[in-house]
Protein backbone atom coordinates (compact mmCIF):
# COMPACT_ATOMS: atom_id res chain seq x y z
CA UNK A 1 0.00 0.00 0.00
CA UNK A 2 1.91 3.17 -1.29
CA UNK A 3 1.72 6.17 1.03
CA UNK A 4 2.48 9.65 -0.43
CA UNK A 5 2.86 12.35 2.23
CA UNK A 6 0.20 12.56 4.72
CA UNK A 7 -3.12 11.90 2.52
CA UNK A 8 -4.39 8.63 1.46
CA UNK A 9 -7.30 7.46 -0.27
CA UNK A 10 -8.91 5.48 2.63
CA UNK A 11 -8.24 5.33 6.23
CA UNK A 12 -8.87 2.42 8.18
CA UNK A 13 -9.65 2.81 11.74
CA UNK A 14 -9.12 -0.12 13.56
CA UNK A 15 -6.94 -3.16 13.15
CA UNK A 16 -8.91 -6.62 13.95
CA UNK A 17 -10.27 -8.97 12.16
CA UNK A 18 -12.55 -6.59 9.39
CA UNK A 19 -10.09 -3.39 9.24
CA UNK A 20 -7.61 -6.00 8.41
CA UNK A 21 -9.43 -8.04 6.19
CA UNK A 22 -10.27 -4.34 4.27
CA UNK A 23 -6.50 -3.18 4.21
CA UNK A 24 -5.83 -6.83 2.23
CA UNK A 25 -8.45 -6.32 -0.04
CA UNK A 26 -7.86 -2.37 -1.01
CA UNK A 27 -4.06 -3.18 -0.92
CA UNK A 28 -5.01 -6.07 -3.48
CA UNK A 29 -7.07 -3.58 -5.60
CA UNK A 30 -3.70 -0.50 -5.01
CA UNK A 31 -5.70 1.66 -3.24
CA UNK A 32 -3.87 3.63 -1.48
CA UNK A 33 -4.72 2.64 2.56
CA UNK A 34 -3.44 3.56 5.85
CA UNK A 35 -4.67 1.40 8.68
CA UNK A 36 -4.48 2.90 12.12
CA UNK A 37 -4.64 0.65 15.81
CA UNK A 38 -2.93 -2.45 17.23
CA UNK A 39 -3.52 -5.48 15.80
CA UNK A 40 -6.19 -7.62 17.47
CA UNK A 41 -6.47 -5.08 20.50
CA UNK A 42 -9.95 -5.85 21.65
CA UNK A 43 -9.05 -9.42 21.23
CA UNK A 44 -6.46 -9.27 23.67
CA UNK A 45 -7.39 -7.08 26.02
CA UNK A 46 -11.31 -7.22 26.45
CA UNK A 47 -11.63 -10.92 26.83
CA UNK A 48 -10.29 -13.33 29.07
CA UNK A 49 -7.98 -16.05 28.79
CA UNK A 50 -8.94 -19.34 28.13
CA UNK A 51 -11.83 -18.32 26.35
CA UNK A 52 -12.75 -20.31 23.06
CA UNK A 53 -14.80 -19.45 19.75
CA UNK A 54 -17.64 -20.13 19.09
CA UNK A 55 -17.64 -20.13 15.62
CA UNK A 56 -16.72 -23.30 13.57
CA UNK A 57 -13.73 -23.63 12.39
CA UNK A 58 -14.73 -22.87 8.64
CA UNK A 59 -16.20 -19.51 9.30
CA UNK A 60 -13.10 -18.49 11.60
CA UNK A 61 -10.64 -17.29 8.60
CA UNK A 62 -10.00 -13.65 7.84
CA UNK A 63 -10.24 -13.44 4.53
CA UNK A 64 -8.24 -11.93 2.04
CA UNK A 65 -8.33 -11.92 -1.62
CA UNK A 66 -6.45 -14.99 -2.72
CA UNK A 67 -7.17 -17.41 0.26
CA UNK A 68 -3.67 -17.10 1.04
CA UNK A 69 -3.83 -15.95 4.43
CA UNK A 70 -6.57 -18.14 5.40
CA UNK A 71 -6.71 -19.71 9.37
CA UNK A 72 -6.24 -23.29 7.09
CA UNK A 73 -3.08 -21.72 5.42
CA UNK A 74 -1.84 -20.57 9.11
CA UNK A 75 -2.55 -23.87 10.45
CA UNK A 76 -0.36 -25.73 7.83
CA UNK A 77 2.88 -23.62 9.19
CA UNK A 78 2.56 -26.03 12.47
CA UNK A 79 2.11 -23.05 14.92
CA UNK A 80 0.19 -24.76 16.68
CA UNK A 81 -1.83 -28.06 16.83
CA UNK A 82 -5.57 -28.11 15.38
CA UNK A 83 -7.86 -27.77 17.66
CA UNK A 84 -12.21 -27.07 17.65
CA UNK A 85 -13.51 -24.31 19.41
CA UNK A 86 -10.25 -22.37 18.85
CA UNK A 87 -8.76 -21.27 21.83
CA UNK A 88 -8.40 -17.37 22.05
CA UNK A 89 -4.83 -16.81 22.47
CA UNK A 90 -4.11 -19.26 18.87
CA UNK A 91 -7.14 -16.78 17.22
CA UNK A 92 -4.76 -13.78 18.12
CA UNK A 93 -2.02 -15.35 17.09
CA UNK A 94 -3.26 -16.04 13.71
CA UNK A 95 -4.64 -12.10 13.31
CA UNK A 96 -1.18 -10.72 14.22
CA UNK A 97 0.45 -13.44 11.38
CA UNK A 98 -2.42 -12.24 9.09
CA UNK A 99 -1.21 -8.51 9.96
CA UNK A 100 2.43 -9.05 9.46
CA UNK A 101 1.88 -10.20 6.46
CA UNK A 102 -1.51 -7.97 4.39
CA UNK A 103 -0.82 -4.89 6.82
CA UNK A 104 3.14 -4.31 7.24
CA UNK A 105 3.45 -0.90 7.94
CA UNK A 106 0.15 -0.95 10.28
CA UNK A 107 0.53 2.72 12.17
CA UNK A 108 -0.31 2.11 15.93
CA UNK A 109 -0.96 5.26 16.69
CA UNK A 110 -4.38 6.80 17.74
CA UNK A 111 -6.98 8.43 15.68
CA UNK A 112 -7.99 11.27 18.20
CA UNK A 113 -10.40 12.63 15.90
CA UNK A 114 -12.03 12.34 11.83
CA UNK A 115 -13.57 15.88 10.98
CA UNK A 116 -15.11 16.69 7.76
CA UNK A 117 -12.91 18.22 5.24
CA UNK A 118 -13.47 19.92 1.66
CA UNK A 119 -12.19 16.88 -0.36
CA UNK A 120 -12.80 14.34 2.14
CA UNK A 121 -11.91 14.19 5.62
CA UNK A 122 -9.46 15.37 8.52
CA UNK A 123 -7.35 12.73 10.88
CA UNK A 124 -6.12 13.87 13.99
CA UNK A 125 -3.55 11.58 15.60
CA UNK A 126 -2.81 11.30 19.10
CA UNK A 127 0.77 13.16 18.48
CA UNK A 128 -0.62 15.98 16.82
CA UNK A 129 -0.14 15.11 13.11
CA UNK A 130 -2.89 15.51 10.56
CA UNK A 131 -3.96 12.83 7.87
CA UNK A 132 -6.29 13.87 5.19
CA UNK A 133 -8.19 10.87 3.44
CA UNK A 134 -11.12 10.64 0.91
CA UNK A 135 -12.73 7.71 2.61
CA UNK A 136 -12.77 6.99 6.16
CA UNK A 137 -13.57 2.93 7.41
CA UNK A 138 -14.36 2.94 11.14
CA UNK A 139 -14.02 -0.92 12.73
CA UNK A 140 -13.74 -0.33 15.79
CA UNK A 141 -15.89 -3.23 16.69
CA UNK A 142 -16.88 -3.52 20.03
CA UNK A 143 -15.28 -0.96 21.70
CA UNK A 144 -17.26 1.42 24.40
CA UNK A 145 -20.39 -0.67 23.28
CA UNK A 146 -21.19 -2.61 26.10
CA UNK A 147 -24.28 -2.84 27.76
CA UNK A 148 -25.19 -2.30 31.27
CA UNK A 149 -28.50 -2.47 32.69
CA UNK A 150 -29.89 0.88 34.47
CA UNK A 151 -29.32 -1.25 37.67
CA UNK A 152 -25.94 -1.43 37.42
CA UNK A 153 -25.08 1.96 36.30
CA UNK A 154 -22.94 4.34 38.94
CA UNK A 155 -22.33 1.41 40.89
CA UNK A 156 -18.39 1.48 41.68
CA UNK A 157 -16.18 -0.78 39.59
CA UNK A 158 -14.67 -3.08 42.59
CA UNK A 159 -17.91 -4.31 43.12
CA UNK A 160 -19.53 -4.32 39.07
CA UNK A 161 -17.75 -5.05 35.98
CA UNK A 162 -18.75 -5.47 32.53
CA UNK A 163 -16.93 -9.20 30.90
CA UNK A 164 -14.86 -6.87 28.29
CA UNK A 165 -12.82 -5.31 31.22
CA UNK A 166 -11.00 -8.29 32.28
CA UNK A 167 -8.26 -10.19 30.22
CA UNK A 168 -8.29 -13.13 33.15
CA UNK A 169 -10.19 -13.87 36.40
CA UNK A 170 -7.75 -14.45 38.73
CA UNK A 171 -8.77 -11.48 40.77
CA UNK A 172 -12.04 -13.61 41.60
CA UNK A 173 -10.25 -16.73 43.57
CA UNK A 174 -11.85 -16.98 46.92
CA UNK A 175 -15.14 -14.86 45.96
CA UNK A 176 -18.44 -15.32 45.31
CA UNK A 177 -19.52 -13.81 41.73
CA UNK A 178 -22.77 -13.19 40.35
CA UNK A 179 -22.55 -13.64 36.11
CA UNK A 180 -25.52 -11.66 35.09
CA UNK A 181 -26.88 -13.15 31.64
CA UNK A 182 -27.47 -16.60 30.03
CA UNK A 183 -25.42 -16.41 26.53
CA UNK A 184 -21.89 -17.80 25.40
CA UNK A 185 -20.62 -14.85 27.40
CA UNK A 186 -22.16 -15.29 30.46
CA UNK A 187 -21.80 -19.45 30.59
CA UNK A 188 -18.10 -19.08 29.81
CA UNK A 189 -17.49 -16.65 31.75
CA UNK A 190 -18.77 -18.12 35.06
CA UNK A 191 -16.75 -21.84 33.96
CA UNK A 192 -13.81 -19.23 33.87
CA UNK A 193 -14.59 -18.17 37.06
CA UNK A 194 -15.27 -21.26 38.62
CA UNK A 195 -11.76 -22.84 37.11
CA UNK A 196 -9.85 -19.61 38.59
CA UNK A 197 -11.13 -21.00 42.40
CA UNK A 198 -14.26 -18.34 42.63
CA UNK A 199 -17.77 -19.57 43.71
CA UNK A 200 -20.31 -18.74 41.21
CA UNK A 201 -24.03 -18.09 40.44
CA UNK A 202 -25.80 -17.09 37.19
CA UNK A 203 -28.77 -14.87 37.07
CA UNK A 204 -30.77 -15.03 34.46
CA UNK A 205 -34.49 -14.05 32.71
CA UNK A 206 -34.86 -17.20 31.36
CA UNK A 207 -33.39 -20.91 30.77
CA UNK A 208 -30.27 -21.26 28.97
CA UNK A 209 -30.43 -22.42 25.36
CA UNK A 210 -27.70 -24.58 24.73
CA UNK A 211 -26.80 -24.79 20.97
CA UNK A 212 -26.04 -28.00 19.74
CA UNK A 213 -27.95 -30.23 22.08
CA UNK A 214 -31.00 -31.77 20.46
CA UNK A 215 -34.32 -30.28 22.01
CA UNK A 216 -37.15 -32.28 23.49
CA UNK A 217 -39.08 -32.08 20.08
CA UNK A 218 -36.42 -34.02 18.15
CA UNK A 219 -37.26 -37.59 18.61
CA UNK A 220 -35.36 -39.27 16.91
CA UNK A 221 -30.94 -39.58 16.00
CA UNK A 222 -31.76 -39.17 12.52
CA UNK A 223 -34.18 -36.49 12.80
CA UNK A 224 -30.85 -34.39 14.68
CA UNK A 225 -28.60 -35.36 12.35
CA UNK A 226 -30.06 -34.17 9.55
CA UNK A 227 -30.76 -30.67 11.23
CA UNK A 228 -26.88 -30.38 11.87
CA UNK A 229 -25.92 -31.63 8.23
CA UNK A 230 -28.36 -28.69 7.03
CA UNK A 231 -26.60 -26.35 9.19
CA UNK A 232 -25.20 -23.32 7.03
CA UNK A 233 -20.87 -22.65 7.16
CA UNK A 234 -21.04 -20.02 9.45
CA UNK A 235 -23.55 -21.43 11.58
CA UNK A 236 -25.21 -18.10 13.07
CA UNK A 237 -28.72 -18.65 14.83
CA UNK A 238 -30.77 -21.91 14.36
CA UNK A 239 -32.33 -23.57 11.57
CA UNK A 240 -33.57 -22.53 9.19
CA UNK A 241 -32.60 -19.05 9.85
CA UNK A 242 -28.53 -19.51 9.83
CA UNK A 243 -28.82 -19.98 5.83
CA UNK A 244 -30.34 -16.78 5.86
CA UNK A 245 -27.87 -15.00 7.60
CA UNK A 246 -25.54 -16.49 4.67
CA UNK A 247 -27.00 -13.48 2.10
CA UNK A 248 -26.61 -10.08 4.02
CA UNK A 249 -26.95 -8.20 0.76
CA UNK A 250 -30.66 -9.96 0.68
CA UNK A 251 -31.45 -9.31 4.40
CA UNK A 252 -30.09 -5.35 3.46
CA UNK A 253 -33.45 -5.06 1.49
CA UNK A 254 -35.69 -5.75 3.98
CA UNK A 255 -38.16 -3.78 5.46
CA UNK A 256 -36.47 -2.35 9.18
CA UNK A 257 -38.83 -4.04 11.22
CA UNK A 258 -38.56 -7.53 9.35
CA UNK A 259 -34.99 -7.00 9.39
CA UNK A 260 -34.60 -6.24 13.29
CA UNK A 261 -36.56 -9.44 13.86
CA UNK A 262 -34.38 -11.59 11.63
CA UNK A 263 -31.41 -10.18 13.77
CA UNK A 264 -32.83 -10.34 16.91
CA UNK A 265 -34.00 -14.36 16.29
CA UNK A 266 -30.55 -15.18 15.01
CA UNK A 267 -28.72 -13.22 17.74
CA UNK A 268 -30.52 -14.53 20.43
CA UNK A 269 -28.50 -16.15 23.47
CA UNK A 270 -27.09 -19.37 23.57
CA UNK A 271 -24.30 -21.34 24.56
CA UNK A 272 -22.03 -23.51 23.15
CA UNK A 273 -23.11 -26.89 24.35
CA UNK A 274 -18.67 -27.99 24.55
CA UNK A 275 -19.17 -25.91 28.08
CA UNK A 276 -21.76 -28.13 29.20
CA UNK A 277 -18.83 -30.35 30.50
CA UNK A 278 -17.06 -28.51 32.96
CA UNK A 279 -20.59 -26.61 34.28
CA UNK A 280 -20.68 -28.81 37.47
CA UNK A 281 -20.76 -26.46 40.49
CA UNK A 282 -22.05 -23.36 39.23
CA UNK A 283 -25.32 -22.21 40.43
CA UNK A 284 -28.03 -21.37 37.62
CA UNK A 285 -30.71 -19.01 38.76
CA UNK A 286 -33.22 -18.63 36.09
CA UNK A 287 -36.10 -17.14 35.59
CA UNK A 288 -35.14 -13.83 37.56
CA UNK A 289 -35.82 -10.15 37.28
CA UNK A 290 -33.38 -7.82 38.65
CA UNK A 291 -35.43 -5.16 40.88
CA UNK A 292 -32.80 -3.18 42.20
CA UNK A 293 -29.24 -3.46 43.52
CA UNK A 294 -27.36 -2.17 46.89
CA UNK A 295 -24.11 -2.17 48.50
CA UNK A 296 -24.23 -3.58 51.90
CA UNK A 297 -20.77 -3.59 54.32
CA UNK A 298 -18.78 -4.12 50.77
CA UNK A 299 -21.26 -7.16 49.05
CA UNK A 300 -23.47 -6.29 46.47
CA UNK A 301 -27.66 -6.94 47.37
CA UNK A 302 -29.25 -8.68 44.35
CA UNK A 303 -32.75 -7.33 44.69
CA UNK A 304 -34.90 -10.45 42.80
CA UNK A 305 -38.10 -10.95 42.10
CA UNK A 306 -38.11 -13.38 44.92
CA UNK A 307 -35.57 -12.86 47.29
CA UNK A 308 -32.06 -11.38 47.26
CA UNK A 309 -29.00 -13.06 46.33
CA UNK A 310 -25.84 -11.74 47.66
CA UNK A 311 -22.24 -11.73 46.10
CA UNK A 312 -18.98 -9.90 46.42
CA UNK A 313 -18.76 -8.84 42.77
CA UNK A 314 -21.45 -8.66 39.88
CA UNK A 315 -20.22 -9.85 36.65
CA UNK A 316 -22.18 -8.12 33.49
CA UNK A 317 -21.90 -10.57 30.31
CA UNK A 318 -25.33 -8.55 28.97
CA UNK A 319 -23.34 -7.74 25.67
CA UNK A 320 -23.16 -4.74 23.62
CA UNK A 321 -25.75 -2.31 21.83
CA UNK A 322 -24.40 -0.43 19.02
CA UNK A 323 -24.47 3.45 19.53
CA UNK A 324 -21.66 5.47 17.12
CA UNK A 325 -22.15 8.22 19.45
CA UNK A 326 -19.39 6.48 21.68
CA UNK A 327 -16.82 6.12 19.16
CA UNK A 328 -14.98 8.84 21.07
CA UNK A 329 -13.55 9.46 17.40
CA UNK A 330 -16.58 11.44 15.28
CA UNK A 331 -15.93 15.06 15.67
CA UNK A 332 -19.98 15.92 16.45
CA UNK A 333 -20.24 17.81 13.61
CA UNK A 334 -19.71 14.56 11.30
CA UNK A 335 -21.69 12.56 14.17
CA UNK A 336 -24.66 14.94 13.87
CA UNK A 337 -24.78 14.80 10.11
CA UNK A 338 -24.91 10.25 10.16
CA UNK A 339 -28.54 9.21 9.60
CA UNK A 340 -28.99 5.79 12.54
CA UNK A 341 -31.00 2.96 13.01
CA UNK A 342 -31.49 3.79 16.54
CA UNK A 343 -28.11 3.99 17.48
CA UNK A 344 -26.08 2.13 14.62
CA UNK A 345 -25.22 3.89 11.26
CA UNK A 346 -27.89 3.63 8.04
CA UNK A 347 -25.64 1.97 5.33
CA UNK A 348 -25.69 1.96 1.70
CA UNK A 349 -24.60 -1.13 -0.62
CA UNK A 350 -20.66 0.01 -0.14
CA UNK A 351 -21.27 0.01 3.60
CA UNK A 352 -21.44 3.89 2.95
CA UNK A 353 -23.28 6.28 5.06
CA UNK A 354 -24.98 8.84 4.19
CA UNK A 355 -22.12 11.17 4.64
CA UNK A 356 -20.14 10.43 1.55
CA UNK A 357 -17.15 8.24 2.01
CA UNK A 358 -17.23 7.49 5.40
CA UNK A 359 -18.16 3.85 5.82
CA UNK A 360 -18.59 1.75 8.72
CA UNK A 361 -18.10 -2.00 9.39
CA UNK A 362 -18.44 -4.89 11.41
CA UNK A 363 -20.98 -5.03 14.59
CA UNK A 364 -21.91 -1.16 13.45
CA UNK A 365 -23.18 -2.91 10.56
CA UNK A 366 -25.89 -5.19 11.63
CA UNK A 367 -28.56 -3.26 12.01
CA UNK A 368 -28.04 -2.60 8.00
CA UNK A 369 -26.68 -5.83 6.82
CA UNK A 370 -28.24 -8.59 9.44
CA UNK A 371 -26.32 -10.60 11.99
CA UNK A 372 -23.13 -12.22 10.13
CA UNK A 373 -21.39 -8.92 9.94
CA UNK A 374 -21.13 -9.59 14.13
CA UNK A 375 -18.93 -12.65 13.06
CA UNK A 376 -15.85 -12.94 11.45
CA UNK A 377 -17.40 -14.94 8.75
CA UNK A 378 -19.02 -11.59 7.43
CA UNK A 379 -15.48 -9.48 7.06
CA UNK A 380 -14.42 -10.63 3.37
CA UNK A 381 -18.72 -9.62 2.30
CA UNK A 382 -17.59 -6.11 3.88
CA UNK A 383 -14.11 -5.48 2.48
CA UNK A 384 -15.41 -6.86 -0.74
CA UNK A 385 -18.19 -4.08 -0.86
CA UNK A 386 -16.22 -1.64 0.95
CA UNK A 387 -13.27 -1.66 -1.73
CA UNK A 388 -15.92 -2.22 -4.81
CA UNK A 389 -17.38 1.18 -3.71
CA UNK A 390 -13.76 2.52 -3.21
CA UNK A 391 -13.04 1.70 -6.51
CA UNK A 392 -16.66 3.28 -8.15
CA UNK A 393 -16.19 6.68 -6.63
CA UNK A 394 -12.68 6.91 -8.03
CA UNK A 395 -13.82 6.09 -11.70
CA UNK A 396 -16.61 8.65 -10.88
CA UNK A 397 -14.54 11.34 -9.73
CA UNK A 398 -12.04 10.61 -12.83
CA UNK A 399 -14.50 11.30 -15.03
CA UNK A 400 -15.57 14.55 -13.85
CA UNK A 401 -13.50 17.07 -15.84
CA UNK A 402 -11.32 19.19 -13.24
CA UNK A 403 -9.34 22.27 -13.65
CA UNK A 404 -5.70 22.50 -12.94
CA UNK A 405 -6.70 25.08 -10.36
CA UNK A 406 -9.25 22.87 -8.35
CA UNK A 407 -7.05 19.83 -8.73
CA UNK A 408 -4.35 21.45 -6.69
CA UNK A 409 -6.65 22.15 -4.29
CA UNK A 410 -8.25 18.48 -4.10
CA UNK A 411 -4.83 17.54 -3.14
CA UNK A 412 -5.42 19.45 0.30
CA UNK A 413 -8.32 17.26 1.54
CA UNK A 414 -7.66 17.57 5.29
CA UNK A 415 -7.85 21.03 4.07
CA UNK A 416 -11.46 22.43 6.39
Amino acid sequence: MRRRNNTCEVAVIGAGPYGLSLAAHLKAADVETMVFGEAMAFWRRNMPEGMKLRSPWRATHIADPGGSLSLDVYDSTGRFPRTSPLPLEEFVAYGRWFQQRAVPNLDTRKVACVEAASRGFRLSLDDGEVVGARHVVIAAGLENQEFRPVEFRGLPAEVVSHTCEHDNFRQFRGKQVAVIGRGQSACESAVLLKEAGAEVEIVCRGPIHWLGVPSADEQSQLRWRVRELLTAPSAIGPFPFNWAAELPGLTRHLPLESRKWFSDRALRAGAARWLLPRFDGIRINTGRTIAGTRIQSGHVQLQLDEGISKCDHVLLATGYRIDISKIDVLAPGLLERIARIDGSPRLSRGFETNVAGLHFVGASAVASFGPMMCFIAGSGYAARNVTRAVLTGRTRARQQPVEKGKLQAAEKIFAK
